[in-house]
């Protein structure tokens, strides 16, 4: 957390910035000095240490290590990341964070397993309109933050994932074809992962309870699930044991219609050749 200053708690994005400039400055190291030495734009480094700028996980990392500062700058970050997410979601994001067992309906692509190009282009907007400069950086923070979250996929005790996608998540492609080639093929990758299953329902199930919204079905390591519904840009959190056995009850039935796992990678892994060809 931040510090307090002049009665007001410091941001994390704040306390990232005064961190990075001290580690600099520690170092005996000017701006010039260090963007030569770690080839990243010496404007954009100054931003970050204004806290003007939130960067990548990955940009913290490399310089964790020039610093030699363990994970100091990657938890500092963490952080800094989570004031990019609306108010709304921030209950969202501590149970996401924390989840031992997790499943999703999805109507698109979930943001856990978004390519970062993927996440960019529905951030944007698929409008095709230009963004302005300041709607632009704040974004790459979306992005940033989004990315982010998929530390948990492959943390050393993941958590068990299942999501269910609805046959037009998958067909749904944006106007990149590269992008959303990108993405098929990152979906048949993580349906790899040891901790994650991937589900297709295909439109020829018919209509059924979950198909006017998002559900996320959390379990904790104790305590009873907790749900999550979302749609028309409104989330709402449920912990009322009545409607939470009632999504459950709804998702299984979903589930019962859905494609197996091994059949839905087939499903994505056909769609994918078909953007090749």
């Amino acid at each position: 957390m931040g510090e307090v200053v002049d009665g007001k708690r410091e941001s994390g994005r704040a306390a990232l910035g005064r961190t990075l400039l001290f580690l600099r400055e520690k170092a005996g190291k000017t701006l010039t000095q260090l963007a030569a030495e770690t080839s990243y734009d010496k404007s954009y480094l100054y931003r970050l240490e204004k806290g003007e700028r939130l960067s990548k996980r990955a940009v913290m990392e490399d310089l964790d290590t020039y610093y030699g500062s363990g994970d100091l700058l990657v938890r500092l970050w963490r952080d800094a990341r989570k004031e990019v997410i609306k108010d709304k979601y921030k209950a969202f994001m501590e149970l996401e964070a924390t989840a031992r067992v997790m499943w999703m309906f999805q109507l698109r692509v979930p943001g856990i397993l978004q390519t970062e190009e993927y996440a960019r282009t529905v951030l944007s907007g698929l409008s095709g309109a230009q963004t302005t400069p300041g709607n632009s950086e704040e974004v790459e923070e979306q992005v940033a933050a989004r990315m982010g979250r998929q530390e948990l996929l492959y943390r050393p005790q993941a958590p068990s994932i299942r999501v269910i996608l609805d046959e037009g998540a998958v067909r749904r492609a944006v106007p990149n074809a590269k992008v959303w080639e990108d993405q098929l093929a990152h979906l048949v990758e993580a349906a790899e992962l040891p901790s994650v299953a991937i589900q297709v329902v295909p439109w020829t199930a018919g209509v059924h309870d979950l198909m006017d919204s998002h559900l996320w079905l959390f379990w904790q390591r104790t305590g009873d699930a907790v749900a999550y519904s979302e749609g028309n840009g409104i989330g709402e959190l449920i912990d009322d044991p009545d409607r939470v056995l009632a999504f459950r009850l709804s998702y299984d039935l979903v589930r019962d219609a859905a494609l197996t796992p091994a059949e839905s990678t087939v499903f994505i892994k056909r769609l994918l050749e078909e953007c090749r060809s």
